[in-house]
C-alpha cells in the first residue's frame, strides 16, 4: 500500500521552520564574519531543473542576508550547483573550483566557496573534493538542499569544513522562498528523480525515486508565479509523463496539464522532459486541446537501434517511436519535435548508428541535443565492452550534425511567411529575441528593448539554419 505523502515524502513543517531559525542564526554570524551585507555568487550547471534548484538556494540565502553579485571575485559566498550527466561537465566544475583558489587567498581568505547537485552526490567525487580542494568549505548533495541553512550555521559556527552528501530516500520541502532571474519566465518543478534507471544515467542515482508534488500545492504555486507576473511556465521533471504514478493521488500528468491551462491569466504553458516510453495517447490528447500549451514536444529517442534501444533500458522500440510521432501530428500538424541522441553507446554497431539516422531522417526534428556517449562511474553501461574507437565515433558525430543541419535549415525556411505570437525575452544588439511556440529562437530587428517581458506578434521574414529573423506585425495587421 502506498504510504500518504505526509509520512513518506513531505518534509515536515516543524523540520522546515527549524531551517527558518538557522536563516536568522546565520545572519547574525555572517555579520560578525564579514562586517557588512555579504555577497553571493551562485553558478548553475546542467538542467532547468538545476536553475531550479537554485532558484530556491538563492531564496535560502536572501534570508540568511545575502545580497547578489554577477562575479565570484565580488562574492563573499561563492556556489556551484553541479551537473553530473557528463564527463565535460564535471571537468568544467573541477576547473573552474581550482580556478576559486588564488581569488579566495589573494582577495578574500574569508570567501566561502561551496559545492552542491548532482557531481556532489557521488562518492567518489565527494571524496575527491575532501582530499584535493582543501579551500572549499561547504559540500552538500541534491538530497540535503533544504538543509542549507542548517549546514551553513555548522560551518560559520565551528568554522570547519561541512560535508552533507548521505545517500537518504528523497522528499519534497514545500514552502522554500525562491529567487529568480526574471519573473516573466518561470520553472515550476512538479516531480523529482527517476526510476527508469536508464543503464547510461546517473541521474535515478544522484535524484533518488520519483516523488511527485501535490497537485494542489502545484496549481496554488502556478497561481503565485501568474500573479507576479509569470507570462511563460515551464513544468519541470525528469519524466514529466510519470507525474503522480507513485503518489497516493490520482491525477496523472494530462490531467494536471489541463488544470494548470484552465488557470486564469495570459501565459503559455511549456513542459520537459517527456519519455517516450510513459508518452500517452491522453497526453498527446491535452496538448491538442489545450489552448495555453505551446506545440513543441521534447521527446528524447536516444538511439534508432533496437538492439542498443533494450541495451540502454529505454523500455520502447524505434517503431514505437515513429507511431508516437505519427499520432502527434496527427492532433497538431504544426508541433515542433526535439530530442536527445546518443553516439556510440557502448557496442553500437554502424549499422545501429544507420539506424539512428534514418529514425531522424523521418522525424524530421527541429532540433536535437546530440552527445558522443560519456561512462558515467556506477551505471551498468560504464562497464559494458566499448570496442569502437573514439575517432570512428567522431566521424558519426560528425555525421549526424550534418545531417541534423541539413533538416533543420529546410524546415526552418518553411517558417518563412508565418505569424508567431512570441514572449520577448531579450535584447541585445539592435535585436529582440524570443521563441516560436515550437521553441524556435527568432530575432527581431528593434531600437528599443521596452517590450522584453511582454508578448508580440511577429513575422518571420528570413532563416538561418537554426534560427529564424522576422518583424513585429503593427496592431492594426495582427
Amino acid at each position: 500500500m502506498t504510504q500518504s505523502p505526509e509520512k513518506s515524502v513531505y518534509i515536515s513543517s516543524e523540520e522546515l521552520a527549524r531551517q527558518r531559525e538557522f536563516c536568522t542564526l546565520c545572519r547574525e554570524l555572517l555579520f560578525e564574519r564579514f562586517g557588512e551585507e555579504p555577497k553571493a555568487f551562485v553558478h548553475t550547471y546542467g538542467c532547468q531543473g538545476n536553475v531550479a534548484d537554485s532558484e530556491r538556494i538563492k531564496g535560502m540565502l536572501a534570508e540568511m542576508g545575502f545580497t547578489f553579485c554577477d562575479t565570484a571575485e565580488e562574492a563573499d559566498f561563492v556556489l556551484f550547483n553541479t551537473c553530473a550527466v557528463r564527463e565535460h561537465a564535471e571537468a568544467r566544475v573541477f576547473g573552474n573550483v581550482g580556478a576559486l583558489k588564488p581569488i579566495k587567498e589573494s582577495k578574500n581568505n574569508n570567501m566561502i566557496i561551496a559545492l552542491c547537485g548532482c557531481m556532489t552526490q557521488q562518492e567518489h567525487v565527494a571524496e575527491k573534493l575532501r582530499r584535493s580542494y582543501d579551500y572549499v568549505n561547504l559540500v552538500f548533495g541534491t538530497f540535503a538542499v533544504w538543509r542549507l541553512p542548517e549546514r551553513m550555521y555548522d560551518l560559520l559556527r565551528r568554522r570547519k569544513r561541512v560535508f552533507d552528501v548521505n545517500e537518504e530516500t528523497g522528499r519534497i520541502a514545500e514552502g522554500i522562498p525562491a529567487v529568480r532571474d526574471r519573473t516573466f519566465r518561470a520553472w515550476l518543478p512538479i516531480m523529482y528523480g527517476c526510476n527508469n534507471f536508464c543503464t547510461y544515467c546517473i541521474v535515478p542515482y544522484v535524484r533518488g525515486r520519483e516523488r511527485s508534488r501535490e497537485p494542489e500545492k502545484v496549481i496554488d504555486e502556478a497561481k503565485e508565479l501568474i500573479a507576479s507576473g509569470a507570462k511563460e511556465i515551464t513544468l519541470l521533471g525528469q519524466n514529466v509523463n510519470s507525474y503522480g504514478k507513485t503518489a497516493s493521488f490520482d491525477t496523472d500528468f494530462p490531467a494536471l496539464l489541463r488544470e494548470i491551462d484552465a488557470l486564469a491569466g495570459d501565459f503559455i504553458i511549456r513542459f520537459m522532459t517527456s519519455h517516450p516510453k510513459d508518452c500517452s495517447e491522453e497526453l498527446l490528447l491535452a496538448m491538442s486541446e489545450c489552448e495555453k500549451v505551446e506545440r513543441h514536444l521534447h521527446l528524447p529517442f536516444q538511439s534508432g537501434s533496437d538492439r542498443i534501444l533494450k541495451a540502454m533500458n529505454r523500455g520502447y522500440t524505434a517503431e514505437k517511436y515513429r507511431s508516437l510521432v505519427k499520432r502527434a501530428r496527427e492532433l497538431m500538424p504544426d508541433i515542433a519535435l526535439t530530442s536527445d541522441v546518443i553516439v556510440g553507446f557502448p557496442g553500437e554497431t554502424r549499422e545501429d548508428f544507420d539506424a539512428t539516422l534514418s529514425l531522424i531522417r523521418d522525424v524530421g526534428f527541429t532540433s536535437l541535443f546530440t552527445f558522443i556517449y560519456s561512462p558515467r562511474v556506477g551505471t551498468p553501461a560504464a562497464a559494458m565492452e566499448d570496442p569502437v574507437p573514439a575517432k570512428v565515433k567522431g566521424v558519426w558525430f560528425r555525421e549526424l550534425l550534418k545531417a541534423q543541419e541539413d533538416i533543420a535549415s529546410v524546415r526552418c525556411k518553411n517558417e518563412i511567411g508565418r505569424k508567431y505570437r512570441v514572449l520577448v525575452e531579450d535584447f541585445d544588439g539592435g535585436y529582440l529575441s524570443g521563441r516560436t511556440s515550437g521553441n524556435t529562437v527568432i530575432k527581431i530587428p528593434a531600437e528599443t528593448g521596452d517590450s522584453v517581458g511582454e508578448f508580440a506578434e511577429a513575422v518571420v521574414t528570413h532563416a538561418g539554419n537554426w534560427t529564424l529573423e522576422g518583424r513585429l506585425v503593427p496592431l492594426e495587421d495582427s
